[in-house]
């Protein structure tokens, strides 16, 4: 049954076989004499996969309801529910604002009020929330700093340490010989066709080549 005869003409109007098109109009119609504005038609279109643009929009925009009025439905519209405002700490202009709004005696306007709210609230939070967490991850990179150069300077310590402490052993090497006696081997190495690097451990066969060459000569000179 309807209950405007608006609507029963309207209905009465339509074919009995009407096309897709037709069909989208009609529902478009409906949809926005239960929108409270154009965005909320354009969500309410968006949401029933009905067209949203602009000319749909512009042509269904005499059908919306007057802001506060009640929406013409089929069934009892429910009564809005009121929300309370938290009052938040931003600017007064922004403030005295929301609390005009929530005072509005159209219901509309009071619950768009309170949604405002809660957007700014949220952004509010995530905002405090961003800033911590930026200034906790610059304290441990500071941290992070002054732990890599605690640990520089604990190396270069240690390094000094172990020069002091091998200085008067440095005579000597692994092989128990002087670093002169192992440059000497070198050089003899080289004008003997052996090949040596110019640091590190001596092999074994060239010392040993090296101290009967050099035998050899004192028991010549001998």
């Amino acid at each position: 049954m309807f209950t405007d005869w608006s609507e029963a003409l309207e209905a009465e109007s339509l074919p009995l076989d009407p096309t897709s098109a037709q069909q989208l109009a009609a529902a478009a119609r409906v949809t926005a004499r239960t929108a409270h504005d154009k965005d909320d038609l354009a969500l309410l279109l968006d949401v029933l996969g009905l067209p949203t643009d602009p000319d749909t929009l512009t042509a269904l925009l005499p059908l919306i309801p007057e802001t506060g009025d009640t929406p013409v439905t089929t069934a009892p519209a429910t009564e809005a529910i009121d929300v309370p405002v938290i009052p938040l700490t931003f600017s007064n202009p922004v403030q005295e604002l929301l609390d005009w709004a929530s005072a509005h005696p159209a219901a509309a306007v009071r619950n768009r009020a309170t949604r405002i709210t809660a957007d700014l609230a949220e952004l509010t939070e995530r905002r405090d929330t961003e800033a911590a967490q930026c200034e906790a991850e610059e304290k441990v990179a500071r941290a992070k700093a002054e732990l890599e150069r605690a640990q520089e300077e604990l190396r270069t310590v240690k390094a000094g340490t172990r020069t002091t402490a091998a200085a008067p052993t440095a005579a000597r090497t692994g092989s128990g010989r002087s670093r002169e006696e192992l440059a000497a081997i070198r050089a003899w190495a080289r004008e003997n066709g052996h090949q040596v690097a110019d640091a590190g451990m001596v092999p074994r066969r060239v010392q040993e080549s090296y101290d009967a060459a050099h035998q050899a000569i004192a028991r010549k000179a001998g």
